[in-house]
């Protein structure tokens, strides 16, 4: 019945709410290159426009095949950089030697001087969520049950990493087995947002958010479950992108909510990311939920500037979620996705405002299924079959106690709201009625991506708040969620860039827009987000206190 309320678009330039004349202008405002190809530009004007993010991993491999830099060179550079920030941000929990590194590094060089190709991803440092197994680091998902874990295989999406070329260069911190939005949760340390370290970086991808915000890596794999990849993204000012579910492997991804879990993708430009998707993405035997579906070349969906049309997305139909722009999202945060649609009708989009009139019931139905698959996936960390031992005379003693010091507040706090949902008593009150809300939800999406090409919104409705301002306010801090969970619940891929900026910190604090497609679309989602990104004026997502040396 809620599907059949689905309204008819209105066009963005009839709205109402807030008319473009009204839009608040940030000192970081960006200008659209599309509604400057009319207009005339003095010489300072145009000195202060800033280019286009560059993608790091296209120019490192310039240079290694060029023979411009070795790739020892360039890791042992990026390494200084990393290692100078980490004190600060604290994005890492734990880093292999340099030596290590090297090794692997000087190996590259060896392949290209005896004229082999290195691998697309030859010489990039990536780094990895501390959920995602790698066999020469420890994996601890943040928590202290798996404290010095040293899992004996790679994920397949680190295994296809260094196959192509890429070196993982460090496991980042996160909220303990994803559950939370800060990095507050870890039980090893609180990560900073690298716009303003008094700042969170968002979660539970936090520290793999903020190595690429700080350029202590070129890129980075997360986690996302209801938003732990597109969230910090925002936060941060980078890209994120969440895959449709299937499309890239979860094996050797420390389960929390089997059915929402994705691993996603960290770049400092679309083209970056989309490329470490390409390199991760397909199927797998070792997963059963991974999809056969054919993973198309993303790099080819990428035109540069200079070869772009007046309207280069002419004819493309985009649909604004009126529920995200309403009571509950900051003032800013709104200004600057209208100020982003009014970017794609210049860019030859025709935009309209859609509504779901299911998207608020996405918050509650995801936080009931995804603790009560945690509470299930949690219960193999029991001190035998993994994870640290507390010893005991007996059996429950040994379970209890080491459960009881292995996981932290906001873990068990989660474990127990799953075991109650699925008791038998409440079953059919709280997870079947979720899983049919599941079903209105999807069914809700699809009918809108009938009608539009893609969908955007803010990926959060806030910029980056203060460490500890919602540590001791949980319902705070789940709300905070709404505006992704859903498109973990549909199984949809969706992709956040930064789009402008809001006040606060010592240069503004970014904002980030997401846009959602239909599944298996991530190549659509890519094309459109690197044209707008290419298209943006007077906006370098860059900290200020970060020195991009990275050419």
């Amino acid at each position: 019945m809620l599907l059949s309320t689905l309204q008819t678009p209105r066009a963005l330039s009839r709205l109402s709410l807030v008319p473009p004349s009204t839009l608040t202008r940030h000192p970081h405002a960006f200008t659209s290159r599309a509604s400057l190809n009319d207009q005339t530009l003095s010489q300072t004007q145009t000195q202060t426009l800033t280019s286009p993010p560059p993608s790091q991993i296209l120019s490192i491999r310039r240079s290694l095949l060029s023979g411009r830099a070795s790739a020892a060179d360039l890791a042992l550079s990026s390494l200084t950089r990393l290692r100078l920030a980490e004190p600060r941000l604290r994005s890492f929990l734990h880093l292999p030697d340099d030596d290590a590194v090297l090794v692997h590094a000087r190996h590259l060089d060896a392949l290209i001087a005896a004229g082999h190709d290195p691998g697309p991803l030859a010489g990039v440092l990536v780094a990895v969520k501390d959920n995602i197994c790698t066999a020469d680091m420890p994996s601890t998902a943040g928590s202290l049950i798996l404290d010095g874990y040293l899992p004996p295989f790679d994920a397949t999406a680190v295994k296809r990493v260094r196959e192509l070329g890429g070196i993982v260069v460090g496991k980042t911190n996160m909220d303990e087995f994803g559950m939370g939005s800060t990095t507050e949760a870890s039980a090893f340390q609180v990560t900073a947002n690298p716009w303003d370290e008094s700042r969170v970086p968002g979660g539970s991808s936090g520290g793999s958010a903020a190595a690429v915000s700080a350029r202590q890596c070129a890129v980075s794999l997360g986690s996302d479950t209801g938003g732990s990849v597109r969230q910090p993204a925002s936060f941060c000012g980078v890209v994120g992108l969440k895959p449709t579910y299937g499309r890239v492997s979860r094996f050797g991804l420390m389960a929390y909510a089997s059915s929402l879990d994705a691993i996603g993708c960290f770049g400092s430009s679309v083209a970056d990311t989309g490329i470490l998707l390409h390199a991760i993405a397909g199927h797998d035997r070792f997963d059963a939920t991974s999809s056969k579906q054919d993973v198309p070349n993303f790099q080819s969906h990428f035109v540069s500037v200079s070869s772009l049309e007046s309207k280069p997305l002419k004819g493309l139909r985009v649909g604004l979620i009126r529920e995200t722009i309403d009571d509950g999202v900051d003032a800013g945060v709104i200004s600057a996705i209208r100020a982003a649609a009014l970017h794609f009708e210049e860019l030859g989009c025709s935009v309209n405002e859609v509504s779901l009139p299911s998207f608020s019931l996405g918050l509650p139905a995801y936080y009931i299924l995804a603790v009560s698959e945690s509470s299930s996936n949690l219960s193999r960390y029991d001190g035998i079959r993994y994870g640290n031992q507390v010893y005991a005379d007996e059996l429950d003693s040994l379970y209890g106690g080491s459960r009881a010091g292995g996981f932290g507040s906001e873990v068990k706090m989660r474990i127990l709201m799953g075991t109650y949902a699925l008791s038998a008593g409440y079953y059919d009150a709280y997870y079947k009625r979720a899983q049919q809300v599941r079903t209105i939800i999807r069914n809700s999406f699809k009918e809108a991506l009938n009608q539009n090409d893609i969908l955007i919104s803010p990926a959060a409705p806030s910029a980056a708040y203060k460490i500890g301002e919602k540590k001791n306010d949980p319902l705070a801090m789940y709300a905070g969620d709404i505006m992704t969970v859903n498109v973990n619940l549909a199984g949809l891929p969706a992709l956040v860039l930064p789009c402008g900026f809001v006040e606060g910190g010592p240069a503004g604090l970014p904002v980030g827009l997401q846009m959602i497609g239909a599944a298996f679309n991530e190549g659509e989602l890519l094309r459109v987000g690197h044209i707008f990104e290419q298209t943006l004026e007077n906006c370098r997502f860059v900290p200020p206190n970060v020195v991009d040396d990275i050419n």
